[in-house]
């Protein structure tokens, strides 16, 4: 025979073991409350037959007779009171505890059955006892003469069976109620049970743990971060990559999101306040894209992509595009200043030829000595080199000021080139554009200052025109300052493009927020915002106004950017 199994499945073992708890626990009520009357129903029953006997007690012709031992008299009056009361017998003995009546007329004479000593020394007694009458709920009474003499008992007797009647007339009431609540009860724990297999799709408990278990492993495996809100915008679960990625405190659980980051887009986009998809974002250092999905109970699901190091990587690649574009006009310029000496040559100017390659080669290796007397520290210098090149292929003058300075100690120099090159890049890119600077015949606003370093492939303000422009066109420029004072490191970088109009200045920082044209493979809106976060971070200041070159200047200050002790007055 095949052996029961407990049910698999989360709705039928909620089903089966709620109709065992709601059956039991009526049945376990209805007994409690069963209880109790029955009790109560028999203490009814023995002050009733203790008042009956008190009644019987009280008359005087009774009491006579049984002090005379009448046992006819006694019996008479005896059975009319029986008969009026409803009681299952009435019971009078003289002293020595005989009887003078009885229901059966063939016991008078007969001594008692249960001990009538109490109710002779005057006690009077209530108990359920087992008779000759069957099991009785009895009242026992001393009887008295007029004198106050004990002259015999009176015993009064209901039958068990009346009171039985009494408990199951009323059990049947009790028992009706517990049926309608059991009912009540089986009927709710099928609706709990049919709307839990809708939630739960029917699975096995197995199963659940099993879910979990893979859940779990999921969530923190993953090398995405995923953050899962309430209906009130409080986090509800955060996977280990999430918080790596937001920095969140531990306790992040339960809070909302405006309380664990700070105010600004990233906390925007997990809250819903700003809808999209593939937003950008930034947290610090780190680039984030944000997709945000509403969930059916009202709450949502982050999922946050690390995108910090793809954007070094299109930057590099960037780079390398407009390295490799600066290296084919290099090439190109190469093969002119060949063919000018060649033709010299061939000319038989010799001494003017050696002319030639000793300003070409000289102008170099001073600009380069110069540049690198001034920006000593060597991932600074290597981004300027990599930035001289892009801004050669563009078109754009690049300007060390003469007052630059940065030594060779930068706390965080991977930091620092990511303030300056997104900094230059900026300016780069205004300074290509449309812009005061590039207004045809209009001159540059305002003078670069005296001494300013050119880099290679570019002519110093007020010696003429560079190769390749006119007279009455200026190339457009960007101006790059960097000054050490002690441990704090001011940076400066200015262009001749169309500057940031006044109402803009603080926007430009947020994230996402940008006036250009987005590329096909990277977000705008995310270097100004970072360089935000990495100089608020090191506790520094950052700022945009109108530089002299014509177009804006972006000035930031690091107060604990170099492993030097600052110089007391």
């Amino acid at each position: 025979m095949r052996r029961p199994h407990w049910p698999r499945r989360v709705f039928a073992q909620l089903l089966l073991s709620q109709t065992v708890v709601t059956v039991g626990v009526t049945a376990v009520t209805a007994g409690l409350f069963l209880a109790p009357v029955s009790r109560e129903l028999d203490r009814d029953a023995m002050q009733r037959a203790l008042s009956i006997a008190q009644v019987t007690a009280q008359d005087e012709v009774i009491a006579r007779a049984a002090e005379a031992r009448d046992a006819a008299v006694v019996q008479r009056n005896a059975e009319q009171i029986r008969l009026a009361t409803g009681a299952s017998f009435v019971v009078i003995t003289d002293v020595d505890g005989i009887r003078l009546s009885h229901t059966d007329p063939g016991r008078i004479g007969q001594r008692v059955s249960t001990d009538p000593e109490p109710a002779l020394r005057g006690e009077s007694v209530t108990a359920i006892q087992q008779g000759t009458l069957g099991r009785t709920a009895r009242g026992k009474v001393p009887l008295r003469a007029v004198d106050g003499r004990i002259v015999g008992e009176v015993s009064v007797g209901i039958s068990d069976d009346s009171i039985r009647h009494r408990l199951m007339s009323m059990a049947t009431g009790i028992l009706l109620c517990a049926g309608v609540g059991l009912a009540a009860g089986l009927a709710a724990t099928l609706v709990l049970a049919r709307r839990l297999k809708r939630r739960t799709h029917n699975i096995a408990v197995a199963d659940i743990a099993a879910l979990l278990v893979e859940r779990e492993a999921m969530l923190h495996g993953i090398r995405e971060g995923m953050v899962a809100l309430d209906p009130d915008g409080r986090i509800r679960l955060a996977n280990d990559e999430a918080v790596r990625l937001l920095a969140l405190p531990d306790d992040c659980v339960g809070r909302s999101v405006d309380q664990v980051l700070p105010q600004g887009r990233l906390a925007d986009v997990l809250a819903g306040r700003i809808e999209g998809t593939d937003l950008p974002a930034v947290r610090d250092d780190r680039v984030l894209v944000v997709n945000r999905m509403a969930t059916p109970d009202g709450g949502a699901v982050t999922t946050l992509r690390d995108r910090t190091e793809l954007e070094s990587l299109v930057r590099e690649l960037d780079n390398t595009r407009s390295l490799t574009e600066a290296l084919r006009a290099q090439d190109h310029e190469h093969a002119n200043r060949m063919h000018t000496l060649l033709g010299l040559l061939e000319l038989g100017r010799h001494e003017q030829a050696a002319e030639f390659i000793s300003e070409q080669s000289g102008s170099h290796a001073a600009v380069a000595a110069e540049v690198s007397e001034q920006v000593q520290d060597p991932h600074v210098a290597a981004l300027l080199a990599g930035k001289t090149a892009v801004a050669a292929e563009r078109g754009i003058e690049l300007v060390l000021s003469a007052d630059s300075h940065l030594p060779d100690a930068a706390v965080d120099a991977r930091a620092l080139v990511t303030v300056v090159g997104n900094l230059i890049d900026n300016a780069l890119d205004a300074a290509a554009g449309p812009g005061p600077a590039r207004a045809a015949g209009g001159p540059v606003r305002g003078a670069l200052p005296p001494g300013a370093v050119f880099f290679p492939g570019r002519s110093p303000a007020g010696a003429g025109p560079s190769a390749g422009t006119s007279a009455g066109s200026r190339r457009p420029v960007v101006e790059v300052a960097l000054r050490a004072d002690g441990p704090v490191l001011l940076v400066e970088v200015g262009d001749s493009g169309p500057g940031v109009a006044p109402e803009l200045r603080t926007r430009i920082f947020e994230e996402g927020w940008t006036s250009k044209q987005a590329p096909a493979h990277r977000p705008r809106g995310l270097g100004l915002a970072m360089v935000a976060r990495l100089v608020e971070r090191a506790g520094g200041t950052i700022s945009v106004g109108e530089a002299q070159l014509g177009g804006a200047r972006f000035t930031v200050r690091l107060p604990e950017a170099l492993h030097i002790a600052p110089v007391e007055a």
